[in-house]
């Protein structure tokens, strides 16, 4: 089957008004990943902010978990044309992150266990828009989601998503990450089907 999983092969589009364009409603959540799925011990998890001037603020999961904790209900939408409406998460608000760190980057790059890296601009992790989630529906996150813990940025195509964080690097300027670097837009808004370059 190769290194890439079903997930990424699409079905039939629907049009719906409450969809961005170009995406059909999925009650199943598909599994997409472009490599093997990494197993981290939750023991062994940690998350980084790394800022510019090379300072790195560390959570374990244990001080993770300690922190204010938000339930977040969003729609989320893959680049593959797939959106699952509703969904339920819980997990840490960048916001509550990055209380500690201070920076004059305006960019991000997410850094995920088995190398998988995305670029997010800080305005999109901040005010409410993006959080580390580690439970899905009420459970702890699947590794095959991104357990135990992932990026939710829900307003921007899911790859922005980045499965198994373990942090984010703070950049002067604009990167491009994994899917970037391979034709995905720098951005990736659903709504406006910034997809490719």
């Amino acid at each position: 089957m190769g290194i890439v999983s079903p997930g990424f092969f699409g079905r039939p589009r629907r049009d719906d008004p409450g969809l961005p364009p170009g995406q059909y409603l999925t009650e199943g959540f598909p599994v997409l990943s472009a490599g093997p799925t990494p197993r981290i011990d939750p023991d062994e998890w940690e998350f980084t902010i790394t800022t510019e001037t090379g300072q790195v603020h560390r959570w374990s999961w244990t001080e993770f978990l300690a922190l204010k904790q938000d339930d977040v209900s969003t729609d989320i939408h893959c680049v593959t044309s797939w959106s699952k409406l509703g969904t339920s998460w819980r997990g840490v608000s960048l916001d509550t992150l990055f209380e500690s760190v201070e920076s004059d980057c305006e960019f991000t790059m997410a850094h995920s266990y088995g190398g998988y890296t995305t670029n997010v601009p800080l305005d999109d992790l901040l005010g409410g828009k993006a959080w580390i989630a580690h439970e899905f529906d009420g459970e702890a996150l699947e590794p095959a989601h991104g357990g135990p813990a992932r990026l939710l940025v829900p307003h921007l195509y899911f790859w922005k998503s980045a499965k198994w964080v373990r942090g984010l690097e703070m950049l002067r300027q604009d990167e491009p990450g994994f899917w970037e670097s391979n034709g995905y837009h720098m951005y990736g808004d659903p709504w406006r089907e910034e997809r490719y370059w």
